[in-house]
């Protein structure tokens, strides 16, 4: 699994970085951005919630390997 954040939708809320700080952080520039690695298996759920919890709908996670 890899997670995207779209810099276009993205408004800086924030709410992925709260629920997932191990792969979202948010810039300088005050906007949301997502480690460039596959993501470990134990962050998936975590991963899948804070897509769903952003207010723009800016995540989008798409599915690959898993990390050996």
């Amino acid at each position: 699994m890899r997670a995207v954040v779209d810099d276009d939708a993205c408004a800086g809320h924030g709410v992925c970085a709260a629920v997932c700080p191990s792969v979202f952080a948010i810039t300088d520039g005050g906007y949301a951005e997502a480690v460039d690695t596959p993501i470990p298996p134990e962050l998936e759920p975590a991963v899948r919630e804070a897509a769903d919890s952003c207010p723009e709908h800016a995540i989008h996670v798409t599915e690959e390997n898993h990390v050996n």
